[in-house]
């Protein structure tokens, strides 16, 4: 039995907090044409340097930081080990600066540069929907890394006739000590984590890391597009915070090496903990190279996991969530059961009509 999304509230009032994990599903539910992409690797045109794809295969690897810094690293040694003096290095160097084109231009490619491409009413109506999680003290962890989110969090200007929605935001970034008027803000560290309320387990786009700090850019406080400000810090040596590997075993490596995903990982497992609360999935398909996201919920302690399925629930993508879904509970100690139970997604009209 599926039901539909005000059905799943009314299943789940019982619970003192329901917490959401977001799949892509929900971008593309706002504008498929804008959001609907894969990963940078696939969606990445190397033309211009084919050679670097050997190096992400020899590397085996799909992330863009690591390919690069490997080539920067390799170029400096080179010269001691190539047969024809400078020539391997720099041959390497100018590849890595191509791949840092590639990774900009492949974000910039697949992402609108700023929010008003959105109308004020979807960012209402999905404000709406976030309020049964973000409104009732549970939490909203995301596994895209696109803008969305962030910018729904953020739109506060209220279409007419309608009712502003407060939403609680606190990602745990917030003002650099030594530089409170920056144009970036900067994760507050492990204390901060604590009082967050919106998670990205996978990095984001507006993350970028600059070796001493975890900043976020803002485009509130620039007024400069995503793609310059990509660009500039790409040329200052900072790279965007992605969990851009393909497989579920390499993407929790690369979590548990980055303080700020591990331990939005750590928020994930402290509420999963609770008893007394409930999760929601939407617009995920529960695919095994989320495993490490998923493994955590199944071996939880909440009761209740809310699965969301779009379309007809028969449908071949949906038996394969079914599927997926139902495993989860195997994985339980006996003493703390977990139900599955499938809600209607486009019902929850997550950006309105």
């Amino acid at each position: 039995m599926t039901l539909s999304f005000e059905e799943a509230l009314v299943d789940s009032a019982g619970f003192a907090r329901r917490h959401l994990l977001l799949g892509n599903g929900f971008s593309i539910a706002c504008r498929g044409d804008v959001f609907h992409y894969g990963s940078l690797f696939n969606q990445a045109d190397f033309s211009a340097c084919p050679e670097v794809v050997e190096v992400f295969e020899s590397l085996d690897t799909h992330d863009f930081e690591f390919a690069i810094r490997s080539l920067e690293s390799a170029a400096k040694i080179a010269p001691i080990y190539a047969k024809h003096g400078a020539g391997a290095a720099d041959v390497m160097l100018q590849h890595a600066a191509a791949l840092k084109e590639v990774l900009l231009q492949t974000i910039a490619g697949q992402h609108p540069d700023l929010p008003n491409i959105i109308p004020d009413e979807k960012y209402h109506a999905c404000r709406s929907f976030l309020t049964h999680f973000l409104g009732t003290g549970g939490q909203v962890f995301t596994l895209n890394y696109d803008l969305l989110l962030y910018w729904t969090l953020m739109h506060t200007d209220v279409p007419v006739g309608a009712d502003p929605v407060q939403l609680e935001n606190n990602d745990g970034f917030g003002n650099q000590e030594d530089d409170p008027g920056a144009d970036y803000v900067v994760w507050q560290g492990e204390t901060g984590a604590h009082s967050a309320k919106v998670h990205f387990l996978h990095g984001a786009m507006h993350l970028f890391d600059s070796g001493s700090e975890l900043k976020k850019y803002t485009w509130v406080r620039t007024g400069i597009p995503l793609v310059e400000q990509a660009r500039e810090a790409l040329e200052s040596g900072f790279f965007p915070l992605f969990v851009a590997e393909g497989t579920s075993t390499k993407k929790k490596a690369k979590i548990r090496h980055n303080a700020y995903l591990y331990q939005g990982l750590k928020q994930l497992n402290a509420n999963a903990t609770k008893q007394n609360a409930c999760f929601f999935i939407f617009g995920h398909s529960l695919a095994a190279n989320d495993d490490h996201i998923l493994t955590r919920l199944a071996r939880a302690r909440f009761p209740k996991l809310y699965v969301g399925l779009f379309g007809d629930p028969g449908s071949a993508t949906n038996r394969e969530i079914k599927r997926r879904a139902e495993s989860l509970p195997r994985l339980r100690a006996r003493r703390y059961p977990l139900e599955i139970v499938y809600y209607d997604s486009a019902s929850a009209k997550v950006w309105g009509e």
